[in-house]
């Protein structure tokens, strides 16, 4: 099996010069439509699938992207290594603006969203003890700094739902707990690309302090939009550097993305919901096939 790009993120991501063959496709799924259709191309030699997270436009808010439905679409589509690339705020006085920070663990403060795959009559329990991949990760940390960003490697990403930023006790609380950088998309997505058996790294793009800053203004919006769009240009060339740096990887993964449900299925074979198993097709047909 070769290695197949996926791209989960904004628009301004995906208008990458030298991407060949692109189109728009629908794909559909068990878990209903993704955000957007997926626009399929070869970049460099490479397969890459780009996903709008919150659809062309920003049509959904971060509780409301269908986040089994995209990683389904990426996992059906035959993508192996899944970047994603968000925006978040800083809870730290060295990742500044316009630094990129290379996410490597997650705490979770979502609570309106499905998080997996699985459920009753097909139970299954995957690791998140390392929720990234730590070589999709090193390859992302080298293709953001040669394209002249600079680069964190290594942080915690505090979910919140959202659609509201945080209030101040919640920002200095954050800090307290260790946290680096805050945003409201990266679960579940994070752990539904593992049940997926895909490999997972998170580029988080600071675009303020959050509010817990005496220094800098609470965050909004125009802010946010500001420095996102003046990130755009080095996550496009931190992307369209990935084909050659991946070109020399071969499954399996090193750090087992790619068998992570091994040992994650509870369900005994003739316990198993059928209309689940099926849902599960893509996601996990590798372990659940006859």
């Amino acid at each position: 099996m070769n290695r197949m790009i996926g791209v989960i993120g904004g628009s301004g991501v995906y208008e990458i010069a030298g991407l060949r063959d692109a189109a728009w496709i629908g794909v559909d799924t068990p878990w209903g439509g993704p955000s957007d259709q997926v626009l399929k191309g070869i970049l460099d030699g490479m397969p890459i699938a780009f996903l709008p997270r919150h659809g062309r436009g920003h049509v959904h808010s971060p509780s409301s992207v269908p986040y089994r439905a995209n990683v389904d679409a990426l996992k059906r589509l035959g993508v192996t290594d899944v970047i994603a690339v968000s925006a978040v705020g800083s809870l730290r006085e060295d990742r500044a603006p316009g630094d990129f920070v290379i996410v490597d663990q997650y705490v979770d403060r979502t609570f309106a969203r499905e998080k997996s795959f699985f459920g009753p009559g097909l139970v299954g329990h995957v690791s998140l003890a390392h929720p990234t991949c730590a070589r999709l990760s090193a390859h992302c940390a080298l293709a953001a700094e040669g394209a002249g960003v600079i680069v964190h490697r290594g942080g915690t990403y505090l979910a919140m739902e959202g659609p509201q930023f945080s209030s101040l006790a919640e920002s200095r609380m954050y800090r307290a707990w260790g946290c680096d950088v805050i945003g409201m998309t990266g679960m579940p997505e994070a752990k539904l690309v593992r049940e997926a058996e895909m490999c997972y790294a998170s580029v988080a793009m600071v675009t303020d302090y959050d509010c817990w800053h005496p220094d800098h203004d609470a965050v909004d919006v125009a802010t946010v939009i500001k420095t996102l769009t003046a990130n755009a240009g080095a996550a496009r060339s931190m992307v369209a550097r990935l084909p050659a740096l991946l070109a020399g990887d071969v499954p399996p993964c090193p750090c087992g993305c790619d068998r992570a449900l091994d040992a994650a299925i509870m369900t005994a074979p003739e316990r198993r919901d059928p209309e689940l198993l099926q849902r599960l097709d893509a996601v996990a047909g590798r372990v659940l096939s006859p």
